[in-house]
């Protein structure tokens, strides 16, 4: 009896140690999952966190891009349309960064394909940056070509205004000038016709008892049988006095004029337009041009100045009367002389 008591209280002392393992365990157990509970927080946090900076990292991107869009838009108009597709792509890239804030905030679990779509939205920004930069640089070479031209747009205005400026005074010197030269040469005319005049009047007292010699215009005009014999350049007798009544003239004239007065007494021969054909005279421009060299040259061995004498030959072409009558061909047959300047 008393063994069977003993083994009664032995067995019932033996529950408690497998009571306290049981409890041990499940106590471990919690312990463990608490640990893996606050691991799994720790990563997850951790890859919010890493989201975190990456999104930070995407805003400032955006602001750097917003930054050089608008200055570009400022600088120049003609980039408006690429900065609009900037603006295009940035507004679809803030939508989905927006999107994929939301997904991690709700922690979908889907962080590789958030992922990727941050990492193709940071090439795409890095794309959109390379485009800015180029049309930043291509916009800094327009405005250094734009300043460059409009510096030569200054200096040639200048220039032209310099240029006109010394046109104004050179056409006004000119004008002063052509004023003046007229002055002078009006003044000169008027001299050289008043010497014509005393020279004509000269002549008239000299050779007033002849008919056959007159006055045509400005012109005074012997005829052809008062010097010459017909078809000959030779003066004849009654030519020579005549041309020393001439030479007279002129030398009294010559004294008078004064030397600035740049004068000469052309002689003019002309032929009636009856043709000549003869060894000397092939035609009547080769007879009219002897006679005048002729009387040239008697009046100058008479001493008036060669350099005053000018000899001209007309042949028929140049008629005081038209027709082929005699009274014609001997108004036409004729030497002319004309006070005139060189």
């Amino acid at each position: 009896m008393g063994l069977s008591r003993n083994a009664s209280r032995y067995n019932e002392a033996n529950y408690w140690p497998g009571f306290v393992d049981a409890m041990a365990t499940l106590l471990l157990v919690i312990i463990f999952l608490l640990s893996l509970f606050m691991l799994a927080q720790f990563f997850l946090s951790q890859e919010i966190s890493g989201k975190d900076s990456v999104l930070n990292r995407l805003n400032d991107q955006i602001a750097d891009l917003t930054e050089l869009l608008a200055l570009e838009r400022a600088q120049s108009s003609d980039f408006q349309s690429t900065i609009s597709g900037l603006q295009i792509g940035l507004s679809a890239l803030t939508g989905e960064k927006d999107r994929l804030e939301d997904l991690l905030n709700k922690n979908s679990g889907d962080s590789e394909g958030a992922t990727t779509r941050i990492t193709n939205l940071t090439n795409q920004l890095e794309e959109e940056k390379d485009i800015s930069q180029r049309a930043m640089s291509q916009l800094e070479l327009l405005n250094q070509q734009i300043s460059a031209l409009r510096r030569q747009l200054a200096a040639l205005e200048q220039a032209l205004d310099a240029s006109e400026s010394r046109d104004r005074k050179s056409q006004t010197k000119i004008a002063n000038l052509g004023k003046r030269l007229n002055v002078a040469l009006a003044q000169k005319v008027q001299e050289l016709s008043r010497y014509r005049s005393d020279f004509f009047g000269r002549l008239r007292e000299i050779l007033s008892q002849r008919s056959d010699i007159r006055v045509v215009g400005d012109r005074f005009v012997f005829q052809s049988e008062v010097l010459f014999g017909s078809g000959s350049d030779s003066l004849s007798t009654d030519g020579s006095v005549e041309m020393d009544n001439l030479a007279s003239a002129i030398l009294e004239l010559q004294r008078d004029i004064p030397e600035e007065i740049n004068w000469v007494l052309r002689i003019d021969g002309h032929t009636d337009s009856r043709p000549i054909n003869s060894p000397r005279y092939p035609s009547n421009w080769e007879l009219s041009a002897a006679r005048a060299i002729s009387v040239v040259k008697y009046l100058a061995s008479k001493g008036v100045a060669p350099q005053r004498l000018v000899a001209a030959g007309f042949g028929e072409f140049q008629p005081l009367e038209a027709g082929d009558s005699e009274e014609a061909n001997n108004k036409n047959r004729r030497i002319e002389l004309k006070l005139t300047e060189r």
